[in-house]
């Protein structure tokens, strides 16, 4: 892809977990799946430390979609899944009444070797940015 595509391209943000989603990000790249250049993966100990207005800075500096991808039930962090959950339906929420698009914050259980299913959570936010820059 050519630098010029690849900046008009709305940038995704992945939180993913250093126990097992951003091991699963690095085992997609080792098998050399392709997935969209637009990606910034973060190694996060676990997404729940950041606060709901993240993600709202996140969209306000130009991230079209944020994927959290976490070890799900699994977390080694007591109940820290949980509060993931309760806050992202927090921020859904309130983006709503922002009226900002809720598929834009995505929450997902990636393993370590959860290399399709990492593409494909990739892939579906693509196509829903490129619908939205379509609709508007």
């Amino acid at each position: 892809m050519r630098e010029d595509e690849r900046s008009m391209q709305p940038k995704i943000l992945i939180l993913a977990t250093s126990s097992c989603a951003y091991p699963g990000a690095d085992a997609t790249g080792q098998a050399h799946l392709s997935y969209s250049t637009n990606t910034y993966v973060m190694n996060v100990p676990s997404p729940a430390v950041f606060p709901e207005q993240f993600y709202f800075d996140c969209f306000d500096r130009g991230i079209g979609g944020i994927i959290v991808m976490s070890c799900g039930v699994e977390c080694p962090y007591d109940g820290a899944y949980e509060q993931l959950a309760a806050r992202l339906d927090q921020v859904s929420l309130a983006m709503r009444e922002r009226g900002i698009t809720q598929g834009r914050l995505k929450l997902c259980s990636i393993c370590t070797v959860c290399t399709k299913s990492f593409v494909k959570a990739v892939t579906e936010m693509n196509d829903l940015l490129a619908q939205e820059e379509v609709a508007s």
